[in-house]
């Protein structure tokens, strides 16, 4: 062999060595995800049946579990691209780190520097001063109307001047919607386009395709929602990212101290106990009824209609959830969530709090008219405090259910209540009618789904 050709051919193998593709072994996947059985690695084969059985029940349709690394347990239709929901905002998220990085997004420039404003009524002198910074927070104080937003949302959200930029925290689609504008005219590179150069391809995606991102126009804002659709395999190498603080096989993708800035509390926020940068910090931790306790430092990306990648640093893994919202479905609440975090913990031999499943309860089980005489204009309060005193329900004589304590945040509301057999039934202000099975134990009220899961845990207060 000539020796040009056998110094290119050193050459080329040491490049192999230092950036060729990542192994299993390395705590990455390479092309294909390595599978364990979850025995290799301690975990109960029975109780993770558990948490499979129970996923079946809330009709998830993809869930990933990996653990150093490598798949522990997966089931559903995992290669397909979904939508997302406002886990695009994560992703998001670590285009905006890469591009403050390559100094080409200052943190701290304002709208106002920035040129950015919207339709008419367009936004204020004071709304101009929120920076970067502040929409990554979800703190703008900017309540122009925004494009994806939920009914929900529009309704709660703030009156435009009722807060200033970095004063109030609000999960805001204008903030995150506002990000995307901003990310693409300080790069020249579309989101999608971005998201496939410098995240999808340098860790390996399978699926991800940047045709999976569309925008949402319309009306109500000149800025567009980016939908993006990523399979519930990929998600979880982008979960694996982050749980390597930004570092996939030895190359920083995304910078590490943003990955810490972004997984750290800034703000308290509803529902989820905290708030970083378009991540959220935690899991419900009993503010309406018990639930999963996570490890200290877990951190979560979620979207509307059941879409969860979940990561905790403390036990080296990673729980991807995914509903598919291209077909009939219903949207598990929090609560199911927790539950399903919570045998998943189980099963890794992690000790996730008490159970708080109906099969666990202890106490009175009423039904018929005992189940009512017992509901009949009492008043529970539960959850979080608000301005006004916590949450409050109060079950009429006239078979009325009113929120007394929700008035003054949220305006008046009523609805109905019933009891029948061992079921209390409730027809909530927007019209979805929920039953639950009390257990009582004095004055204490749990109210659990037909699942078994808690999702109100309360007090009768006297009358």
């Amino acid at each position: 062999m000539h020796i040009r050709q056998i110094v290119f051919a050193v050459v080329l193998l040491g490049a192999l060595v230092r950036f060729g593709p990542a192994t299993a072994e390395d705590g990455f996947p390479a092309a294909e995800w390595q599978r364990v059985s979850p025995a290799e690695l301690g975990w109960s084969g029975t109780e993770l049946a558990q948490a499979r059985s129970f996923s079946d029940q809330i009709r998830s349709s993809a869930v990933v579990i990996v653990q150093h690394g490598k798949v522990v347990a997966e089931w559903g239709n995992t290669t397909k691209p979904m939508e997302v929901a406002s886990i695009r905002k994560s992703l998001l998220g670590a285009l905006i780190g890469i591009a403050v990085s390559d100094h080409l997004i200052d943190l701290d420039s304002t709208l106002g520097k920035l040129g950015i404003d919207d339709n008419s009524p367009g936004l204020t002198e004071i709304e101009k001063g929120a920076t970067v910074r502040e929409l990554l927070e979800a703190r703008s104080g900017v309540y122009h109307a925004a494009l994806y937003e939920t009914p929900g949302n529009a309704k709660m959200r703030p009156p435009r001047g009722s807060h200033l930029p970095g004063s109030f925290w609000y999960y805001n689609n204008w903030d995150f919607n506002a990000l995307g504008t901003i990310y693409e005219h300080a790069t020249g590179t579309g989101i999608f386009q971005a998201l496939d150069q410098k995240i999808a391809k340098p860790i390996g995606m399978q699926d991800y395709r940047p045709q999976d991102g569309s925008y949402i126009r319309g009306e109500a804002s000149i800025h567009p929602a980016y939908e993006i659709r990523m399979s519930a395999r990929d998600l979880a190498r982008f979960a694996l990212l982050y749980l390597h603080k930004g570092n996939w096989a030895g190359h920083q993708i995304v910078p590490r101290e943003w990955v810490e800035e972004s997984t750290r509390s800034h703000s308290k926020a509803s529902p989820l106990p905290g708030y970083g940068y378009l991540w959220w910090i935690g899991f419900l931790g009993g503010a309406v009824a018990p639930t999963v306790a996570l490890p200290e430092g877990s951190f979560l990306a979620q979207g509307a209609g059941g879409q969860y990648a979940l990561v905790v640093p403390a036990l080296d893994l990673i729980v991807v959830h995914r509903v598919d919202r291209d077909t009939p479905f219903t949207e598990p609440s929090f609560r199911s969530i927790g539950r399903l975090f919570w045998l998943i913990l189980k099963a890794e031999g992690y000790d996730p709090g008490p159970d708080a499943s109906l099969t666990a309860a202890t106490g009175e089980r009423p039904t018929g008219e005992t189940l009512a005489a017992k509901f009949r204009g009492k008043t529970i309060s539960f959850g979080p405090e608000l301005r006004n005193g916590p949450l409050t329900m109060r079950f009429e004589p006239d078979g009325r259910m009113t929120y007394p304590h929700w008035d003054e945040a949220f305006g008046p509301a009523a609805g109905t209540w019933t009891a029948a057999d061992d079921k209390l039934c409730i027809l909530n202000p927007d019209a979805r009618r929920r039953c639950y099975l009390p257990v009582l134990n004095g004055e204490r009220v749990e109210l659990f789904d037909q699942l078994g899961v808690m999702q109100i845990d309360g007090v009768a207060l006297p009358q």
